[in-house]
């Protein structure tokens, strides 16, 4: 017998949200991870806000948002406030009630200076990486550093001459002091962005420079760090990061692709008693490693392992959506890129951890 529809809306509501989600649901690992780190970071939230005034929006919801956000590719803040609206899964992950009023879209905005100044990225990052190595998930021992570009949220129109002067020969910012075109013209709408292009067949783009060190074992991003777009401050970024992370860790081998076959970055590794793992040069220009590495067991399973990076880089463009940055500047694009990492470890470190 067929069955009559019916219309009317139910007054009450049995059973909580929580009851609504399965139990095998991938997001219950991964909020009961960030609800364990965000405990950590309890303290540093608590010197982030006066105790004077009306109570504010809790930022481990803030923050719980931002990173639902990439999980579902949700492309603007607006968006998601939309779907926190309806939908019963958002609410429970960010931790709103069934009745509970949502926040306005403005709110991430009129918060986000707060959240900068207190560098709650960063220190989210940490604590997530500190728990991969409670877990024992992370390698202290074998790294890959690797870059990648992120559009600038500026039109190439917005590159025009700068104000004063041209710089002298001699005293520019390129190879023996040659002025480049980023030494006379910037973007008026975001001036730390560069004109730059990957390859010969690729056109130019107003881009920033993002990198990662990433360790072999299970591909997670150990630290993250945004400059200018040059090939040269690519090594120098690997090189900062490098020796920050052996303030923690021993790291004995760097796997790299052959942009980091230079001198800058291969001495640096010496002097720091690192391995640098490095694709030998396909001209005649002098190897400036060892040939034998090249016949090593361990070289071929570094550059093996070489390719989580390029995992995350395809993860942070298609599902956290930031093929292009949608902030100004390298303080939010950083903190914005490091919020990813932070993400993506914590979808990683909940699917191995996963009971079959």
């Amino acid at each position: 017998m067929r069955g009559d529809e019916q219309q009317q809306e139910e007054m009450f509501s049995y059973g909580s949200l929580s009851q609504r989600v399965p139990l095998d649901h991938p997001l219950r690992r991964v909020r009961a991870m960030a609800d364990e780190v965000m405990g950590s970071l309890e303290t540093r939230f608590e010197g982030m806000y006066s105790r004077m005034g009306r109570p504010s929006i809790p930022p481990e919801q803030l923050l719980r948002a931002l990173v639902l956000q990439m999980l579902y590719s949700v492309r603007s803040e607006r968006m998601l406030v939309e779907q926190l609206e309806y939908n019963l899964l958002f609410r429970w992950f960010v931790g709103l009630g069934m009745n509970d009023r949502v926040w306005d879209a403005t709110s991430f905005t009129k918060n986000r200076e707060r959240l900068l100044s207190g560098e709650v990225a960063q220190v989210f990052f940490s604590a997530v990486v500190a728990s991969a190595r409670q877990l024992r998930l992370l390698s202290d021992e074998h790294f890959t550093v690797d870059g990648t570009l992120i559009e600038a949220w500026a039109s190439e129109k917005s590159y025009q001459p700068k104000a004063g002067p041209r710089p002298p020969k001699g005293k520019g910012s390129g190879h023996g002091g040659s002025v480049l075109k980023s030494d006379t013209h910037e973007s008026k709408t975001d001036p730390e962005a560069r004109l730059y292009r990957k390859g010969m067949r690729m056109g130019y783009r107003l881009r920033h420079m993002a990198h990662v060190v990433s360790e072999n074992q299970h591909g997670l991003v150990v630290a993250t760090e945004v400059t200018t777009c040059s090939p040269t401050q690519e090594r120098v970024a690997a090189v900062r990061m490098m020796r920050r992370l052996k303030q923690t860790v021993k790291p004995k081998i760097v796997a790299a692709d052959k942009g980091y076959h230079e001198q800058d970055f291969i001495g640096a590794m010496r002097q720091m008693g690192v391995e640098a793992h490095v694709p030998r040069y396909r001209c005649k220009r002098p190897c400036l490693v060892d040939p034998a590495l090249y016949e090593q067991p361990e070289y071929a399973v570094s550059q093996k392992k070489r390719k989580w990076v390029e995992r995350f880089f395809g993860w942070l463009k298609t599902t956290a959506n930031l093929a292009k940055t949608r902030h100004k500047g390298h303080r939010k694009l950083h903190w914005n890129f490091t919020l990813a990492a932070a993400a993506y470890n914590l979808v990683r470190m909940a699917n191995l951890t996963a009971v079959s």
